[in-house]
């Protein structure tokens, strides 16, 4: 399985209209080579340079299967246009929360993509733990693309 973005390769950087500094805005995705068997894909999106621990950033689960992408500017709310769901983020938001760090320091953020051989039991609103412990012994794949951002 492998994600990526038209936006930003593998380790670079991610352009500033995705981040609290620009439009605040979900990048888009696409994936390919879903294994056979996946019901839905789960979506989340960390990082682990935070000053307080690993900040999740997005969650969404449900992603309909026979999905290959999602657009810029996924709308902050629990459906997903094409079948899903989202869940809050460590800002207590419904949906994307743009990368914000502080000052000076680089860091990485990982979008983990998750290919399931069920739906997950749960309402939009999940948060990561509940959505990573619902996925437990349903996980066929996960892949990652992780993007950089810095703000001077």
């Amino acid at each position: 399985m492998q994600l990526t973005s038209p936006v930003f390769e593998n380790g670079d950087p991610l352009p500033r209209k995705y981040t609290c500094d620009g439009q605040d805005i979900s990048p888009p995705l696409a994936w390919s080579d879903v294994p056979a068997g996946t019901k839905s894909v789960a979506l989340i999106l960390e990082d682990p340079d935070a000053p307080g621990g690993t900040f999740t950033h997005w969650v969404a689960f449900n992603l309909d299967a026979h999905l290959n992408e999602i657009k810029e500017a996924i709308p902050a709310r629990p459906s997903i246009d094409g079948g899903g769901s989202q869940g809050k983020n460590d800002a207590g938001r419904m949906g994307y929360y743009g990368p914000c760090p502080p000052a000076g320091k680089v860091h990485h953020y990982k979008f983990t993509l998750i290919a399931l051989d069920s739906n997950i039991d749960l309402h939009p609103g999940a948060s990561k733990r509940q959505v990573i412990a619902a996925m437990e012994n349903h996980v066929l794949a996960t892949t990652s693309l992780i993007g950089t951002y810095i703000r001077g």
